[in-house]
């Protein structure tokens, strides 16, 4: 289902590399922007460790190269600028500084553009490298030696950066310079990819995730289980749900309390092993309960 086009006529110039911010800028063109990036001469890395995610990261913006370290990369740069409504970038601080990008040059030369600036960590944290992987760690989201299943943090980032542009833009519409001047004036929004990974872990710090939460296990009615030829995630966390399920499996009464007892969830364990995934797809069908098998 397309987006509400809300950004439409809104033009945003992007200098981010990798996923968040491009994953940012892929979320504002599906809003209606109209999207520009500026590369390195080299490219950007996505493109050349997965061509696949840097197609679709980057369908229908328009992607000119220039080395901001160089006049003529400055000149390229600044031709943008001049008809940008929000600048998007993923650079340290002191980078946006050399490439006289910091906010407060930047506000100064074009008033009325915005900067969503997307970094490692807030403050201080901004200078120090890390990647999802390590704000994922730095919030307990990473279990054992396995890697996380996906980009948790990058992911969730680029919403926040998204949101922040329609944040920027909604600020720039209700602000002007001066008394009878038209001219909008600008935003600066940082967005830390280590508070998105927070803002992820959320659940875990309250309790909910950990191994004796409702949704973290103890509960017999979320969990994954064991099936005849493949795996079964059930999520029968409401009263109607869970009673159907130990229905289903013969297992003791479905109040709340039973639902967290050791004598449920066995119960629940041995029908599903003698399930297969096809029987209990038609079982979830069959009684309205949520549940997914996989191979």
């Amino acid at each position: 289902m397309p987006a509400f086009q809300v950004l439409k006529g809104v033009r945003v110039l992007s200098l981010a590399l990798n996923l968040p911010g491009p994953a940012a800028l892929m979320r504002c063109r599906r809003m209606g922007a109209t999207c520009v990036k500026l590369e390195p001469v080299a490219g950007d890395p996505m493109g050349r460790y997965n061509p696949k995610a840097y197609a679709t990261l980057h369908e229908g913006v328009t992607v000119h190269a220039a080395d901001l370290k160089t006049p003529e990369g400055q000149k390229v740069l600044h031709r943008e600028l001049a008809k940008t409504d929000v600048l998007l970038t993923s650079y340290r601080p002191s980078a946006l500084t050399k490439l006289g990008l910091a906010w407060k040059e930047l506000h100064s030369r074009y008033p009325s553009v915005c900067q969503v600036a997307i970094v490692g960590a807030p403050g201080e944290g901004a200078e120090e490298p890390g990647h999802d992987l390590t704000y994922l760690a730095a919030n307990g989201l990473v279990a054992g030696l396995d890697l996380p299943a996906t980009l948790f943090a990058d992911m969730s980032g680029s919403l926040m950066a998204s949101e922040a542009v329609l944040q920027a833009v909604l600020h720039r519409s209700e602000r002007y310079t001066g008394s009878g001047d038209t001219h909008p004036v600008g935003k600066f929004i940082e967005v830390a990819l280590s508070d998105a990974a927070a803002w992820l872990a959320l659940p875990r710090d309250w309790g909910l995730t950990r191994p004796e939460g409702a949704v973290g296990g103890a509960h017999a009615g979320y969990r994954v289980y064991a099936c005849k030829d493949g795996r079964v995630a059930v999520a029968a966390l409401e009263p109607h749900f869970a009673a159907a399920l130990c229905e289903a499996a013969g297992a003791p009464a479905s109040d709340m309390r039973a639902m967290f007892s050791p004598a449920t969830r066995d119960a629940i364990g041995a029908f599903f092993a003698t399930q297969t995934r096809a029987q209990l797809d038609a079982l979830a069908v069959e009684k309205d309960i949520p549940l997914h098998t996989m191979a």
